[in-house]
């Protein structure tokens, strides 16, 4: 059984190619290609849009009597997918883009419109610029500062470079070590419970501190409530032994004055009795 596809031919040995006949061909004869469509259009007799990258079998051939710059410019025809009327477009080297002929018309674009917009605007600038030296001037000032600006731009680039290459990446691979960061962090965090159990301890110490301080001065402060209730209580009983000794002194005088009197009565007692006893005798 023979293969499928066949890649060697075989040639007897009395084969001679210069008798097999030469097929007469057009001059500018038309190839089937595959190809995509180069842009979005819409067709005139149905308006079906074609969009840009769809994919049509095409016959091409050769534009004649057109070239550009001694590059040859190719013609395609497409049909439509709906109505299959026929569409032609062409190559375009002098702008690098294709250019519809014949039964479609091309849609927007915004890129396409923006980049002759651009090209036109660099065209009137070298025109002005050949026509206006001091627009050239100007310009070249300009293009000199911007090259200084890069230019300190890449110096900076360049310390950068410099430090980061003097940076060891092994070792700031060992540094992001998983298993050591893990340890890091466990002392981190006993090193922060050390710290805050001092801190307690310390306040601690500082409320001891000033409870003793509180005590102290509460016994000072009861010593001199005793002192002073001693002072008061001598000072007391100094005041009363002297108005002990001042009511003595009134007692002497009050028993004094009354023995005088008890002297004076019995005085006048016996002088009543002498009256009487003389009066009795005269009787």
């Amino acid at each position: 059984m023979s293969e499928r596809k066949v890649l060697n031919k075989y040639y007897p040995p009395d084969f001679d190619p210069s008798k097999i006949p030469r097929m007469k061909l057009p001059k500018n004869r038309q190839y089937t290609v595959r190809l995509m469509a180069p842009f979005n259009m819409r067709c005139k007799t149905c308006g079906e849009y074609i969009y840009k990258g769809k994919k049509f079998n095409a016959r091409k051939e050769d534009a004649e009597n057109e070239d550009y710059l001694g590059i040859r410019i190719y013609r395609f025809y497409i049909k439509c997918t709906r109505c299959l009327q026929e569409i032609s477009f062409k190559t375009d080297p002098r702008n690098t883009d294709y250019e519809i002929e014949e039964g479609a018309t091309r849609n927007f674009m915004a890129l396409k419109l923006a980049q002759e917009q651009e090209k036109r605007e660099v065209d009137a600038e070298k025109e002005e610029e050949a026509t206006n030296p001091m627009k050239l001037l100007e310009n070249r000032t300009q293009q000199s500062k911007q090259e200084i600006e890069l230019m300190e731009s890449l110096e900076e680039l360049r310390d950068l470079n410099r430090r980061q290459g003097n940076v060891d990446y092994d070792s700031m691979l060992l540094k992001y070590n998983p298993a050591e960061l893990k340890e890091q962090i466990k002392r981190m965090q006993e090193e922060e419970d050390e710290n805050t159990v001092k801190k307690l301890m310390g306040i601690k110490r500082k409320l001891n501190e000033n409870e003793d301080e509180e005590i102290v001065e509460s016994e000072d402060n009861i010593t001199k409530i005793k002192i002073s209730n001693v002072i008061t209580s001598t000072a007391q009983s100094s005041g009363k032994k002297k108005v002990s000794k001042l009511n003595l002194l009134n007692l002497v005088k009050v028993n004094n004055v009354s023995s005088t009197n008890k002297i004076k009565e019995s005085c006048n007692s016996l002088s009543l009795i002498g009256n009487y006893s003389s009066s009795d005798d005269s009787n």
